[in-house]
């Protein structure tokens, strides 16, 4: 019975913490499939640790540390080089995003929103590159345009998106 309840608490733990950890780890350099893998990875090593959970905050810290652990192992067995990021830092800057700031259903809600003013070449520039992971060359190739006129676009239309955010989230212009 125990192994049941186990069981249920973790794919609690799962559905609660996933898109959390994916976020996490694209936020500290892990690429879209990488994250997928890693995220997959993390759970795993807890599964496989016997992690009890205390709290919902505790929970996400210690999944946040597992992850970042297996994002590092992954960088040296691929050889790649780990840069000097701090990690102090980068975590203190993702408690204020994620855990302090209301969490991200604001924001995609907000962003969603903000995407559905943007048409045409714009979006669909957009869409390519944070979607399709294309490179301006590709995108400028694909719309017929050069890739300097992608890159000035694309410039425009985070800026109307950036200031989008911002009224609607309430936050002050930098």
């Amino acid at each position: 019975m125990a192994s049941i309840d186990r069981k249920s608490t973790f794919e609690r733990i799962i559905h609660a913490h996933q898109r959390g950890v994916w976020r996490y780890l694209r936020f500290i350099g892990a690429g879209r499939t990488e994250a997928d893998d890693l995220t997959q990875e993390t759970f795993l090593a807890a599964w496989k640790a016997d992690f009890e959970e205390i709290n919902d905050a505790a929970t996400a810290g210690y999944l946040r540390t597992v992850a970042k652990s297996r994002f590092l192992m992954m960088l040296r067995a691929k050889g790649r080089r780990i840069t000097e990021t701090d990690f102090a830092e980068v975590e203190a800057d993702w408690v204020q995003l994620v855990e302090q700031d209301g969490g991200w259903d604001d924001r995609t809600i907000a962003l969603e929103e903000c995407l559905q003013g943007v048409q045409g070449k714009a979006r669909e520039a957009i869409d390519l590159n944070y979607t399709k992971d294309m490179r301006y060359a590709e995108i400028a190739e694909r719309l017929g345009m050069k890739p300097e006129g992608v890159r000035t676009l694309m410039k425009r239309v985070i800026a109307k998106l950036r200031e989008c955010m911002e009224r609607k989230l309430g936050w002050p212009a930098e």
